[in-house]
This record gives C-alpha cells, structure tokens and sequence, in this order.
C-alpha cells in the first residue's frame, strides 16, 4: 500500500457517475489522489448505498465494472462490504420471503425466534443492546405463507441483519469477498463489523472472542490475495488501539473532533497527548459521509470539552445524530456531529488549511471526503429537500461546479500540500513532538535525509511547513 491521500466519494457526487469521477480526478487532482474509497456503487435500498441488493453488479446509473477496472488500474480502490446485513430487496431476502423455511437463504438472516430464547427479548435485553433506534432491532416480515417472523434488522428498515453464525451466511460473504477480488479491489471496508457480532445478554456489539473469531475468518477467506482489511467502528478510542494491536487497519475517528477542540480552545495539550498514543498504523479523517463521531473522544477530552465542541459546531450550523444506548445518567447523547468540516471551522480558510495540515502530520494514511476537497461549505437546501440531517454535508458536484471550486484559493493552496505529502518521503519515517508552548503545535517527521516540519500558531492559525530535501532546507511555498 502507497502512503498516498485516498479520497473519499459516493460514485455520483463528484460526477454524476464513475466515468466522470475517473475524468475529474485525471483533469484536477491526478497528483493529489492516490487511492479512492468508492462508497457503495452496489444496487441498492436505502441509505445512500448501504442497502446492497446485488454485490455483483454495479448500480446502471453509476456505470458497470469496467469503470471500476479502470478506475483500479490508476489508483487504489477501497469498496465498502457492509457485513452485517443485507437489502430486503436482494434476490436472496426475496427468496426467503418467497418460499419461507424452504428457501437456502432461511438460515442466511437473523430470525427472532432463533436467536431468542422465547423469540424475543425482555425489556432488560433490549436495554442492554448497543443500538441505533429507541425499540428492539427488528422488523416484522409477511412471508409469501401469511406468517410474519421478527427479522433482526440493525440499522434502516431496509437492511436486513446476516446471521453469522449460519454457514448460508459465510457461503454469501466467500461469493462476495470472491467477486470483489476478481475485479481488482485490494482495499475492503468493513462496514458496521462490530454489529456483527451477536449473543444474547449482551450489548451485541464487539463481542470478544467473537469479534476476533469473525474478523479473521474474513481474513483467512482472503488469504494470498494480497487484501487489506479495514473494519468500520465507531467506538471508544481503546477499540482502535486493540484492533492495531492485532495487526489491521484501524480509523483514526478521534482526530475530527480532537482537532476542532485544539483549534477551538488554542491548545495543543489534548492533540499532543493523542498523537502520541494514537496507532500507527490507521487511516486518518478529518470528514467523512458519517459526519464526525463524538463517541470516539470520550476521555480523551473531558464530558465539558466534549461538550463545548458540540455546542460550538452547532452555532456554525451543524445537527445531530443520537445514540439511544443511554449514558450512566440514562441520557441519549450525541453520537455524531452532522457538517461539512470547513463549516464546522467557522468556513475560515486559514483554520481549514491548519486542520489539513495537522492530518496530514499525523501518523497515517490522510483520507479526505469529497467535500472537503473542494472546502465545501453546509449544504442546506439538500438537506431541506430530502428532509435527511446528514446530507448537510452530502453534496453533490457537477463536473461544472468542480471545475469552478477548485480556482478557489483554498482549494488550490490545500492541493498544493497534497501533492507535498505524496511525494515527501519523510512521512514513511518517524513523527517526533518537539517541546512546545501550548498555544503552538510543532511536529516532525525523519526518514534517512529527508525531513518535514509544521510549525503553527494555535491562535492566529497561522503556519508554516519545511523540509528538508538533497540536503537543503526549503518552506512550502502554498501561495
């Protein structure tokens, strides 16, 4: 894998599909893009992607798999495999519904009444599950035999829980895997893994042993491929930091927040201490399609910091999601943060051009969603439109648009440090902190003869970044 930024992009938001995203990106940002996380370009339901109907085909409207070919034959693709569930639209849900106890696919999803030991939980049981709805997670299913089964159903009413405890399960995630390997995919996410993972009286969520048993069996299924895995979890940081000790890919999702609170408050105590805790190896966010996760940060800032980010991205326009597993006072609480980042710094270029360069010095590979790309600001009349509160930061560029946004000032001077950090060898090698006062942010990087350095005012957000290169010393000029 390329230390190189990846983007990351719905297959119809920066084009309207991916033969445009391929032209985009080789007319504007050939240098700054090494890899692409292509969120799901599937058939789907629902929820922007995250319903597959058929992993085997491509969405028509976003093009077939030849676009992704070649899109894969320039840069690293990541695809989404979203583990825990499944379109009720999929011809394997369809089946099930069909032809009920006779279908192959009977075993493929979780049934209440299998799981349960009285088909459904008690209230204790329903209370103790890490969830996204405030009631059990199912869905009552009418068969083609006019019964109605209880389906385990997670998320959306149109995803529909595996049962991975099912061999019928495993059979469906070996097919997929397969597929996506046979089309050059060398980047799999994982997305919602930790749900996956299910036992009555528990929280059903990142069970141990479970969750490693799960997670590699899907690695064995890849073996001598070549494949990395990128599990999807949005959790307390130390989740993070178990999952890169047992050698995968991990999210950096502590830094969008982490960074808002040091540019927010102008110091740099909290970022300092997570840089030097944070795995190494991880994938940085500043944004994403998800928004920006609080629950990462708990007791890497304190209940009021976290609290006063909240609240602040609220006055740049910003809404919520709440997680309705309560808190230890039986409250719901946020659990992430709904807004473009350049919105969420106050749609200041200099704040967003530091909070770019301390991602880009953190350790990891740099992700950066579409929006962000493009310094793109809250789209509220989309969000007004679709009546749908995470698409305040879901908008969707025409090849016309992009080529505007990116004669912007900001954008041109954030390119200009991304085609630094691809070709930059210092950024393989080893960060250091040097001492600093807390108003400011200092952080190096070394490999053999080549060095980088940022040096930052936390106040005025003014910067500067030098390097090191055949022996002299330059500063990155961004114009």
């Amino acid at each position: 894998m390329k230390n190189n930024i990846m983007l990351i992009t719905y297959p119809d938001s920066f084009g309207r599909n991916l033969k445009e995203l391929y032209d985009v990106i080789h007319r504007h940002f050939e240098k700054e893009i090494g890899a692409i996380h292509i969120l799901p370009f599937y058939p789907s339901s629902g929820d922007r992607g995250f319903a597959p109907i058929n992993y085997q085909q491509v969405a028509e409207e976003f093009g077939d798999w030849s676009d992704i070919e070649r899109l894969a034959a320039d840069y690293e693709i990541m695809a989404d495999f979203m583990i825990n569930h499944l379109s009720r639209r999929s011809p394997e849900f369809l089946d099930f519904i069909e032809k009920h106890d006779e279908s192959p696919y009977a075993h493929l999803f979780m049934r209440f009444k299998d799981f349960w030991e009285n088909g459904y939980p008690t209230e204790e049981e329903i209370a103790l599950l890490n969830k996204r709805k405030p009631c059990a997670p199912c869905e009552d299913i009418t068969f083609r035999d006019g019964t109605t089964e209880k389906i385990w159903c997670t998320f959306d009413d149109e995803q529909m829980d595996l049962d991975l405890r099912q061999d019928a399960a495993w059979d469906f995630v070996k097919r997929t895997l397969d597929n996506l390997v046979r089309h050059g995919i060398p980047l799999i996410r994982l997305d919602a893994l930790a749900f996956a993972t299910k036992r009555p009286g528990t929280t059903c969520f990142f069970l141990e042993p479970d969750f490693w048993q799960l997670i590699d069996r899907v690695r064995d299924l890849l073996d001598g491929t070549g494949v990395e895995l990128l599990p999807e979890i949005h959790d307390h940081y130390t989740r993070q930091l178990s999952i890169a000790e047992h050698g995968y890919y991990v999210y950096d999702f502590v830094l969008p927040v982490m960074v808002l609170h040091t540019l927010y408050t102008h110091s740099n105590k909290r970022l300092l201490h997570w840089l030097n805790i944070c795995p190494r190896k991880q994938y940085t966010t500043l944004d994403t399609h998800d928004g920006l996760g609080t629950v990462d940060v708990v007791d890497l800032l304190s209940k009021e910091e976290l609290e006063a980010v909240i609240r602040k991205t609220e006055e740049y326009g910003a809404n919520f999601k709440w997680d309705y597993s309560k808190d230890s006072q039986g409250a719901k609480v946020v659990y992430q943060i709904n807004c473009s980042y350049f919105s969420a710094v106050g749609e200041d270029d200099q704040a967003y051009l530091l909070s770019r360069a301390i991602q880009f010095f953190t350790p990891g590979i740099p992700q950066v969603y579409y929006m962000g790309l493009l310094a793109g600001p809250n789209d509220y009349e989309l969000m007004e439109r679709t009546h749908y509160d995470r698409n305040i930061s879901r908008h969707n560029y025409t090849v016309e648009e992009i080529n505007e946004q990116v004669k912007k000032p900001v954008v041109q001077k954030l390119c200009k440090m991304m085609r630094f950090y691809n070709s930059c060898p210092a950024f393989s090698g080893e960060m250091t902190l040097p001492e600093q006062q807390e108003n400011e942010l200092v952080i190096r990087w070394d490999k053999d003869d080549s060095s980088a350095v940022l040096q930052a005012n936390l106040v005025s957000n003014a910067f500067t970044i030098t390097y090191r290169e055949n022996g002299e010393e330059h500063v990155l000029d961004l114009g």
